[in-house]
C-alpha cells in the first residue's frame, strides 16, 4: 500500500494519531491541505520528503502528484485536516484513484467538533437534555437540501455543530430561531480548537452576534448550538449506585 489519507486532527500536532504520525514520518511525498493544516504537523515528515500544499492545487492536479508517485514507488500522504470524512472532499479524491486503479486505505483523525467540547469542556449528549449530535453546515456556494436547511434541522432540538459556517453567523441564527430554538438558547463559537491561538465566545442566540463583533473571528470557527452549554441535567444511569449493569450489582 503506497497511498494514505491521513486525517490531521484538529490543528495541535500532537493530536494527529499515533497512526497518522507513523505515516507522516515515513511518507517520501506529502500532499497537504495548506490552508486548514496546521504547518508544524511537516516537521514529523523526513528529510527529503517531497511536500506539495494542496491549497493551490486543482483536483487534476493532486491526482497526477499521487499517480507519478505511485508509479515511482514511492509512499504518499495525502493529510486533510480534522477527520478527512467530514467536509473533506476526499470521495472525489478517492473516486479518481480508484478508477485509476490506485489503492489506498484511510486514516481517521480527531475531528474540530470534538476539539471544540474539549475546549469547551462540554459533553455533548447529557440525559434529559440531547442525545443526538447533528453535524452540519449552513447553505452557502455549496446547497444544502431542504430537508437539512438549518430551519428544519433546529426542530430535533438537539446539539448541533455547524461547521463553515461563521461568516453567515446572522443568518445561521436567523434559521435556528425560525426552525424552534429559543432566543435565550446557549450558544459557543470556537475558533481554531487546540491551536495556540484558540479562542471561545458563549452567548445566547440572542446576543451572540453582538457578542462577536469585535473578537476578530471570521473562519475556522465552529459553532455549537445545544441546551447542554447550560442546563440543569440528569446524572447518568451507568454510574448511579441503583443502577445494575454486566460488571456492577446496585447498592441496596
Amino acid at each position: 500500500m503506497n497511498v494514505f489519507i491521513v486525517g490531521a486532527g484538529p490543528g495541535d500536532p500532537e493530536l494527529i494519531t499515533v497512526k497518522g504520525q507513523k505515516l507522516l514520518s515515513e511518507a517520501d511525498v506529502i500532499i497537504y491541505a495548506g490552508s486548514l493544516v496546521n504547518p508544524a504537523l511537516l516537521d514529523y515528515a523526513k528529510a527529503g520528503c517531497e511536500i506539495h500544499n494542496s491549497a493551490s492545487m486543482t483536483l487534476p492536479q493532486v491526482i497526477n502528484v499521487i499517480e507519478d508517485s505511485v508509479k515511482q514507488g514511492k509512499m504518499v500522504v495525502r493529510l486533510h485536516t480534522g477527520d478527512p470524512s467530514i467536509y473533506g472532499a476526499i470521495q472525489e479524491q478517492m473516486d479518481a484513484l480508484d478508477k485509476l486503479g490506485i489503492e489506498y486505505k484511510v486514516v481517521p483523525g480527531v475531528s474540530s467538533f470534538l476539539a471544540t467540547a474539549a475546549a469547551l469542556k462540554q459533553e455533548y449528549t447529557l440525559p434529559g437534555i440531547s442525545q443526538t449530535v447533528i453535524i452540519t453546515r449552513n447553505e452557502g456556494r455549496t446547497p444544502v437540501p431542504d430537508r437539512e436547511k438549518l430551519r428544519s434541522l433546529a426542530a430535533h432540538q438537539a446539539t448541533m455543530c455547524i461547521f463553515l459556517s461563521i461568516t453567515m453567523l446572522e443568518d445561521v441564527v436567523k434559521e435556528l430561531i425560525a426552525g424552534g430554538y429559543k432566543p435565550e438558547t446557549p450558544i459557543a463559537i470556537v475558533q481554531r480548537a487546540s491551536w495556540p491561538e484558540e479562542k471561545i465566545v458563549r452567548a445566547t442566540l440572542a446576543t451572540i452576534c453582538e457578542e462577536i463583533a469585535d473578537k476578530g473571528i471570521d473562519r475556522t470557527a465552529m459553532i455549537v448550538v445545544s441546551n447542554c452549554l447550560a442546563a440543569d441535567y440528569e446524572l447518568s444511569r451507568l454510574y448511579a449506585p441503583e443502577f445494575s449493569h454486566m460488571f456492577r450489582q446496585a447498592d441496596k
